[in-house]
């Protein structure tokens, strides 16, 4: 897309894109229930790949009809995927239709559903209502004070720390599937590792994945050995790293599409050029 200025209202060609060679999902399938030009979330956080948001937002809408999921999902060739992932270009918990989208690829395709979310909006019980319908949940906890939440995640007003950690706790009761939490650690909160563990073992997630900046984006990523000691502060729970976990070769439906909300990381090879969501 270059310079221009993003249309405002306009979405993106395709809803579904990938498959992508996630180091948390395996081969995914992406869903962008947001799927707009200009940046829509409730977060712009620092490390974002996808540059600043251009609309900051809490409010749930709908973004994109469901009989357009539908219409795609029908159209879909036989695809052989590990997993249906909700991300792509925004938070996906902003979709007002969500809980539905998810029923819909549950009735189209056999592969388990996950939700990448940064957990902003899972004060509302709606919010969780929703989530709990997908087989996986990986929920982003980034900073373990407010003034850090601030400054790495520059939430939409009325989002506090306080209110998504407590969200986070009522929502691992309810639910049933499997909990991830993913940190994004570089040099903001390097430090912050065991003050971010202590906050998980309150939550009490089925694992924690570690992560770093390894697409472009307006920071560096951490290097392998500082994010092993990260891990080794994490004790007592059951962690995963960026660094050490494997990567399917995929072959997306549209390079472009898929692009758009993926570029290439730091750690992918000329093979799987573009196909980078939201760090899948």
């Amino acid at each position: 897309m270059g310079t221009r200025t993003p249309d405002m209202g306009k979405s993106l060609r395709r809803v579904i894109y990938g498959p992508v060679p996630s180091w948390r999902l395996g081969r995914s399938l992406g869903v962008d229930m947001v799927s707009q030009q200009a940046k829509t979330c409730s977060f712009s956080c620092a490390y974002c790949q996808l540059g600043p948001t251009h609309i900051r937002s809490a409010q749930r809408r709908e973004f994109v009809p469901l009989d357009r999921v539908i219409v795609e999902l029908d159209a879909l060739p036989q695809l052989e995927v590990d997993t249906v992932t909700f991300s792509g270009t925004a938070e996906p918990t902003l979709a007002a239709n969500l809980g539905e989208a998810i029923t819909a690829v549950r009735e189209h395709l056999s592969a388990p559903v996950a939700v990448l979310t940064n957990s902003s909006l899972m004060s509302d019980p709606k919010v969780r209502a929703d989530l709990a319908l997908a087989d996986v949940v990986v929920a982003k906890l980034d900073a373990p004070t407010e003034a850090l939440f601030r400054e790495v995640n520059r939430p939409a007003p009325g989002i506090t720390l306080t209110r998504i950690v407590e969200a986070l706790r009522l929502f691992r009761q309810e639910y049933h599937g499997r909990l991830a939490l993913q940190m994004m650690f570089f040099a903001a909160n390097e430090s912050c590792a065991e003050a971010l563990a202590a906050l998980a073992r309150e939550v009490s997630p089925d694992e924690v994945q570690v992560n770093t900046p390894l697409r472009p984006c307006a920071v560096q990523p951490l290097p392998p050995e500082t994010i092993g000691r990260i891990q080794q502060a994490l004790g007592g729970l059951r962690v995963v790293s960026v660094y050490e976990a494997r990567r399917p070769k995929v072959d997306p439906l549209d390079v472009q599409e898929t692009a758009a909300r993926r570029p290439e990381s730091r750690l992918e090879g000329p093979a799987h050029a573009g196909l980078g969501s939201k760090s899948m």
